[in-house]
């Protein structure tokens, strides 16, 4: 079944292109005044979405790239859009959580409690879909990821476009996932007809997966709500999924993010750990030296507690050096995360490394967005 819908997939792409229903585009930004949505703007985005078209929106984790959920063509053309697998699902977002019976087989009754705690809110949650959720949407898959954003846009752009809406991050497939405006229009101008500018977004990150399809309930990707925070909902142990940080190359995602390279900058990165800050933030000057000595131009993200260790390098502009936030505020670290990686684009760095992070609380998702970034890519700082 699964090489069947791959090859119905590449079928309709083509149909797509030959069609000319993938083009160049005018790609327009309507920018969301704060604190008053207007109506024809959202009447607008909904229109769109209704004719299968696409629509980029602000989240309070990141931007969306929007279309009808049970809409099989619309979907199709998010990966088209994105470069994306068409193995890898789309969440789906509704504003209601009484929403989730028309596409949902059933929702346990500790699903229903976590609803209750965390929507609006960064939480997905994966069900047996019904039939009226496509393939396409769930990535050839009989479950279904959902959840309810908690951004006054979102809601009123999924009210106004229907209900349902597929959104996966609005950045080509691969790349740090948007959390301005301008990073989602640096990707998608000509591919997409709008975006909805509602500034930047207040987490960083993407929302928390939790998975109820299983024997157990597990998370499937780490986000700002915390493996504690769900059981002390939920009130039973939550298993962290083992394919969090990698499965093998023939097996098929139950979630975003959980078999491709993701949130990557174009520079090589790599994670440096050690024993100690002191001895990693030593042996990051002496790599990035090596690199220097070797013509390439080098990037290093620390948070601000260690800023200053590298600051002469800066001023001698040997270094790009970027500031992710304060080491015991892992929420700052979330917010910036993407910013920086884009950051070190612009400036045409050639290999970045980065301090790791505790992978406790929302550390843990910080340290999973680095490590698929990196590409599993984690160097130790050399015993003497």
């Amino acid at each position: 079944m699964c090489r069947n819908f791959e090859l119905l997939y590449f079928l309709n792409l083509v149909k797509l292109w030959k069609d000319d229903i993938i083009k160049d585009m005018n790609t327009e930004i309507i920018k969301m005044d704060e604190g008053a949505i207007r109506k024809e703007d959202i009447q607008k985005a909904g229109e769109l979405i209704k004719a299968g078209e696409l629509v980029a929106f602000p989240t309070e984790t990141v931007y969306g790239l929007g279309a009808d959920a049970l809409n099989k063509d619309a979907s199709r053309k998010i990966y088209t859009a994105k470069g994306r697998p068409s193995d890898n699902p789309l969440i789906v977002h509704i504003a209601e959580i009484s929403a989730l019976e028309k596409i949902v087989t059933e929702v346990p009754e500790e699903a229903r409690r976590l609803a209750e705690a965390f929507w609006p809110g960064p939480l997905t949650m994966c069900f047996y879909k019904k039939n009226i959720v496509p393939d396409e949407t769930t990535g050839g898959l009989a479950t279904v990821g959902v959840r309810m954003p908690n951004h006054p846009v979102a809601l009123a752009f999924i009210k106004g476009a229907g209900g349902y809406i597929a959104a996966p991050s609005a950045n080509t497939s691969g790349r740090p996932s948007p959390t301005l405006a301008s990073h989602v229009y640096e990707d998608m101008n000509g591919r997409i007809p709008l975006i909805l500018d509602g500034g930047a977004v207040g987490i960083g990150i993407e929302s928390t997966i939790v998975d109820f399809t299983g024997d157990v309930i597990s998370i499937l990707r780490p986000g700002f709500i915390t493996k504690e925070m769900i059981e002390e909902v939920v009130e039973q142990e939550v298993q962290i999924d083992p394919a969090v940080n990698g499965v093998s190359a023939d097996s098929r995602p139950k979630a975003p993010g959980m078999k491709y390279r993701h949130y990557a900058p174009k520079a090589e990165l790599a994670i440096v750990e050690g024993h100690s800050h002191k001895a990693v933030v030593e042996y990051m000057v002496t790599l990035c030296q090596k690199a220097l000595e070797e013509g390439k131009r080098c990037g290093i993200m620390v948070t601000e507690e260690h800023f200053g260790a590298f600051r002469e390098f800066e001023e001698r502009k040997e270094f790009v050096l970027k500031n992710l936030g304060h080491e015991d505020d892992e929420a700052s670290v979330a917010r910036a995360l993407y910013r920086v990686l884009r950051d070190f684009d612009e400036e045409q760095v050639d290999v970045i490394y980065s301090e790791g992070f505790v992978q406790d609380g929302v550390g843990q998702a910080v340290m999973n967005r680095l490590i698929r970034a990196a590409g599993h890519r984690i160097l130790s700082v050399p015993e003497e």
